[in-house]
């Protein structure tokens, strides 16, 4: 016997009862299409029209400008998603990628074709070619005149009226989502726009795009836990990178004076509405520019691309309506906090102990206070802005000025060694880019990575490498530079009102189902 889909057995079909019996109704369905010349899963169809293509032309024309206007044929191929049946006729709704349109089939037109019609199912795939009126409601219809199925679904659709809701099932089934619920790919598509417009945004000013290893010999360009894999040839282990930046500057080096890559980092760190393990990251570094040129840059682009995605700058996100206008607040790290935090003054904010004692009073878990107890004044800083700041920052605003001592490859400011000239991008509550001076002194580098290392001996888990080759390349000397990254499936969270990353990522990493 063949070994085609329809000879499965009733085990390796997995259902339950009474979606066996719909599985084997629809195989014994399939088998009488194939008995009757039309291969259930063959191939070769080649629609000519599609359903948008056809409601645009005709969309506007009355029932009487179309029974005067001289028939044209369409043939169209697409997904059933609605039948409504009357015995010797029916009224069939299909999708294609372009949207829906219905079909009305007659046995009186189609002959034997008719029967083949009958053996259909919801979520079948066939073709139609045929003429369009307007049927007594009014919708625009093609009246069919020749009809081909195309493919046999085995398993039943999600019930229109119930949907597809369990939210797990939709991440893990994402075809179904999309099949269920219509609003799904529209998200995606409007992904697919954000990414082309910063494509071309960065392409218009002379940006260059490349692709760097995926996988490290070392920890580096980003403070984060990093996923560890094998090399079997090699026998050497490798790590999933968590950021692109230091293969980037050493591009800058090579006389790439802006370059830039939008692809997935990989961080092996918690799971939630805002974290997913592997994401995708948009970095690009600009010679000859500052952090101050970068924060210019990133409002004017992403305030192009709220109204390329949404069609406005003025961008509605869970209750919030987000202004991606120009002229976005820009506030140094310590007024931040002090705003939030009015009882800190600015001797406080230089003594670490006060600045301990503050981040003790409100912090429970004893891990988290443990780490608060090994800080030094610059971690401090850091971890006072997250616990009282971040959540609060909804509309477009710039955090300039972090310590150095959480910036470990950001150049020192001028006037404050301390601090660096560094900015994040937080709306809505969350980080969506940080970008700064690039440090160029090798020197300088040199001592920032041994901190990470003393940082690493301290407990922290969240560190960079010694990068020995990256120190050489700069003392080959790097241009005046300024990068910045910015998570892409964040930006389009807020373009799409989507309360969770999951649902931009197609195929989010979720746990295993229990066996």
């Amino acid at each position: 016997m063949a070994d085609t889909p329809e000879n499965k057995t009733n085990a390796e079909a997995d259902l339950g009862s009474k979606e066996q019996e719909i599985y084997d109704q629809r195989l014994d369905k399939a088998r009488k299409w194939r008995d009757s010349g039309f291969n259930p899963y063959g191939n070769g169809y080649r629609p000519q029209h599609l359903a948008a293509d056809i409601l645009a032309r005709h969309g506007n024309q009355s029932m009487e400008e179309l029974e005067k206007a001289e028939p044209t044929a369409y043939d169209v191929a697409g997904r059933i998603v609605a039948v409504r049946s009357f015995g010797k006729a029916a009224f069939v709704k299909l999708r294609d990628r372009s949207g829906e349109i219905q079909a009305h089939l007659k046995k009186d037109a189609l002959g034997d074709a008719y029967e083949l019609f009958k053996l259909t199912d919801m979520g079948d795939f066939v073709a139609v070619q045929g003429t369009v009126f307007r049927s007594k409601t009014g919708e625009l219809t093609l009246a069919a005149t020749k009809f081909v199925p195309l493919t046999k679904s085995l398993r039943p659709l999600p019930e229109k009226w119930h949907g597809l809701t369990d939210v797990e099932v939709r991440y893990r089934q994402r075809y179904l989502d999309m099949v269920s619920n219509p609003e799904v790919k529209q998200t995606f598509l409007k992904r697919n726009k954000l990414i082309r417009y910063i494509r071309d945004f960065l392409d218009a000013r002379d940006f260059i795009e490349v692709e760097t290893p995926m996988m490290h010999p070392l920890v580096s360009g980003a403070a984060a836990r990093p996923f560890v894999t094998h090399h079997n040839a090699l026998d050497i282990d490798l790590y999933m990178r968590i950021a692109p930046e230091l293969y980037l500057k050493r591009l800058v080096v090579g006389g790439i004076e802006r370059v830039y890559e939008i692809n997935r980092n990989f961080r092996n760190e918690g799971i939630s509405t805002r974290h997913n393990p592997e994401f995708t990251m948009l970095e690009f570094y600009q010679a000859y520019a500052t952090f101050e040129d970068l924060m210019d840059l990133t409002e004017e682009m992403l305030s192009g691309a709220a109204k390329a995605v949404t069609g406005d700058t003025k961008v509605s996100y869970q209750g919030h309506v987000l202004d991606f206008g120009k002229g976005w607040r820009r506030i140094p790290m310590t007024e931040a906090i002090r705003e939030v935090v009015p009882s800190l003054s600015d001797k406080d904010m230089a003594d670490a102990d006060r600045l301990r004692h503050e981040l003790l009073e409100t912090t429970h878990g004893e891990a988290e206070r443990r780490a608060i107890e090994t800080m030094h004044h610059g971690e401090l800083v850091g971890a006072l802005f997250e616990h009282h700041v971040e959540q609060k920052l909804v509309h477009p605003t710039f955090i300039t000025h972090y310590p150095t001592a959480v910036s470990p490859l950001a150049r020192r400011n001028d006037q404050n060694p301390d601090i660096t000239d560094r900015f994040e991008l937080f709306i809505a509550g969350r980080e969506i880019g940080n970008a700064f001076s690039e440090l160029n002194d090798p020197i300088d580098q040199k001592g920032r990575f041994l901190s990470q290392l003393e940082a690493r001996q301290r407990g922290q888990q969240e560190t960079m490498d010694f990068d020995e080759d990256y120190i050489r390349a700069l003392e080959h000397g790097m241009p005046p530079t300024a990068g910045e990254g910015i998570g892409i499936d964040r930006v389009a969270m807020l373009f799409t009102d989507s309360p969770s990353i999951r649902d931009v990522i197609l195929f989010p990493l979720l746990k295993p189902l229990a066996k």
